[in-house]
């Protein structure tokens, strides 16, 4: 369960958490701040644009899959990927994956 949760300045959303929050007696922060979402988005544009040419996925399934791959490599590339086995280069880390 967050604690806090950052959105932009949409009303929708800020009804929403409100909602929750009444319904479930949780108190969940909400933080309306326009640039403190950019990190999320700008990881995120690298995504969508490998994404964008295989939109014509035929099954949700293969969808999944190969986003959840993009995803991997993405995190790989930054090094947000911490095993436990020391310092491996990035194809050394999706190998060890892979196997």
């Amino acid at each position: 369960m967050p604690e806090k949760i950052t959105i932009d300045q949409s009303g929708a959303n800020t009804a929403a958490i409100d909602d929750y929050n009444a319904e479930n007696g949780s108190s969940i922060e909400r933080r309306q701040r326009k640039y403190l979402n950019n990190l999320v988005e700008q990881d995120h544009r690298a995504i969508k644009r490998r994404a964008r040419p295989m939109l014509g996925f035929k099954s949700f399934r293969a969808a999944w899959i190969t986003l959840t791959g993009i995803e991997l490599m993405h995190m790989i590339r930054k090094g947000q990927l911490q095993l436990t086995t020391g310092a491996m280069t990035p194809a050394e880390q999706f190998y060890s994956l892979a196997a």
